[in-house]
């Protein structure tokens, strides 16, 4: 079974960092290494790593230097890389956690097999979050190809081939985008339940989709598709206003020429797939 290595980057994640790191600790596959990121947190975020860290041998944590300010997309990542910069074991696959979890303890021993074949890039289990009754319910938007940007796993090959993961708004949709486009691919499984302990969505404000409507741009998508994908957002999410606020965002980064995050034959790629998904055609 390959190793793996766990990366979390946290910013004031007291409330729900210790559950995700028990779960962790009680993996029946455990992590040859786990770095946990401060990322410029003001609550006893550092306090619980430090004691996690003296516990167990495969945790240490590192601060990183970073603002307040909320950047979608961007903060996380870059505190991610900082963490990536700072592992001290060579790693099969990397995975990449939010602080809001708790992982089944059999996560990885279900897992890891999956990249056992060359061809899985990417893979992940099933969010889910705790409704008023108490239930735990499914909340899976996208595809069942996807995995949500909280709970990844990458090889090392596809990690590598896709240069990392990119410090923009929609970066959870182009390293699956740029996997394909290398010829690897996603699986997920559904027997593998992840508790969101924060609702996915959360603080989702006309901003954020400005944001997301830019990252359309920037990923190539051209205009029409990018009306589609700002159509479809809009309706998972019952707001009107979001399908507004999508398009303005494209418009102003085209208006102001943000620069691309992809090659022009990963954007003809990234198209041709995203044409082949609507039109419900097989696509590599």
């Amino acid at each position: 079974m390959k190793n793996y290595s766990v990366i979390i980057p946290a910013h004031n994640e007291a409330n729900f960092l210790e559950g995700l790191l028990q779960s962790l600790c009680k993996q029946s596959v455990q992590a040859s290494e786990i770095v946990l990121v401060n990322d410029n947190s003001t609550d006893q975020t550092e306090a619980l790593m430090e004691r996690f860290a003296k516990e167990h041998k495969n945790i240490h944590y590192v601060n990183h230097p970073s603002t307040d300010q909320h950047l979608p997309g961007a903060k996380v990542i870059k505190a991610f890389s900082f963490g990536l910069k700072n592992l001290k074991q060579p790693f099969e696959v990397i995975v990449k956690l939010d602080a809001d979890l708790i992982l089944p303890n059999n996560y990885f021993e279900e897992l890891l097999p999956v990249f056992e074949n060359p061809k899985i890039g990417i893979a992940g289990g099933f969010c889910y979050e705790e409704k008023a009754n108490g239930q735990w319910k499914r909340n899976h938007p996208m595809g069942h190809d996807h995995v949500r940007g909280a709970f990844k796993a990458y090889s090392k090959e596809c990690f590598s081939a896709i240069g990392g993961l990119l410090p923009a708004m929609g970066w959870d949709t182009i390293d699956e985008l740029l996997a394909r486009f290398f010829d690897f691919e996603t699986q997920t499984l559904a027997k593998l339940e992840v508790k969101h302990l924060r609702p996915l969505g959360a603080g989702y404000s006309a901003q954020v989709a400005q944001l997301q409507g830019a990252a359309f741009y920037s990923m190539r998508y051209g205009f029409l598709l990018s009306v589609l994908a700002s159509l479809k957002n809009a309706l998972s999410k019952k707001d009107t206003n979001a399908f507004f606020c999508l398009l303005k965002g494209y418009r102003k980064a085209k208006q102001q020429q943000h620069p691309f995050l992809v090659t022009v034959e990963q954007g003809k790629f990234i198209r041709n797939y995203r044409w082949s998904k609507i039109w419900g055609k097989n696509s590599r």
